[in-house]
């Protein structure tokens, strides 16, 4: 039997980064999904926050959360449109993994987080996709909302918890917003797991 399909759309916000010598809270969060025959789609969220920090450490942590949650190893379509951790999943890691976790041109920021990371999602396959932010992705902008509520409450789940996503979708869709979204079966997904991470 193969591993169990499942996607996860996560995004993360960081407040105040405009401003210089004050505390910029952040927020990570996201969607996990999977499809279940009788039931149809299962949907789980989660969100955790920091007082101060930074966009790419909550990049990182709204990897880190859901893929260190899942139960068991599993096929994994990771969206995000942050480029800092889809590239850095599938390109950089390798390259730092091969120089010793180290850069060409000095220390690795958030070095840490990526190692843990590479540790909690080596236990699934995962293909990792960019998606463009804002720019109508029903799951993306659950996400947003979330991870922006996050930062804003200074709020953590505590890990997965049962999804507010059909009704937030619906509020939506009363306002005439992404219409196009429909709740298909993943009948036939080309899933392409990025390759093998490195030895941590």
């Amino acid at each position: 039997m193969s591993e169990p399909l499942v996607f996860i759309y996560a995004d993360e916000s960081c407040l105040g980064n405009q401003f210089k010598g004050r505390a910029r809270p952040g927020g990570a969060a996201g969607v996990v999904e999977y499809w279940h025959a009788q039931k149809g789609w299962i949907r789980r969220d989660f969100w955790t926050c920091e007082p101060d920090t930074t966009n790419n450490r909550m990049a990182i942590r709204s990897a880190i959360i859901p893929l260190a949650a899942l139960k068991q190893p599993s096929r994994v379509v990771f969206t995000s449109d942050s480029r800092y951790l889809v590239d850095g999943m599938t390109q950089w890691v390798h390259g730092w993994a091969a120089r010793g976790w180290k850069r060409k041109d000095g220390e690795i920021e958030n070095l840490e987080m990526w190692r843990e990371l590479v540790r909690v999602a080596a236990r699934h396959q995962v293909q990792w996709r960019w998606v463009k932010g804002h720019a109508g992705h029903a799951q993306n902008e659950y996400a947003n909302h979330l991870a922006t509520q996050a930062a804003a409450k200074q709020i953590d789940s505590k890990g997965l918890i049962p999804s507010k996503f059909d009704e937030w979708i619906a509020e939506e869709q009363e306002k005439e917003r992404y219409l196009s979204f429909f709740a298909l079966p993943p009948d036939g997904f080309d899933f392409r797991p990025a390759r093998r991470l490195p030895a941590r």
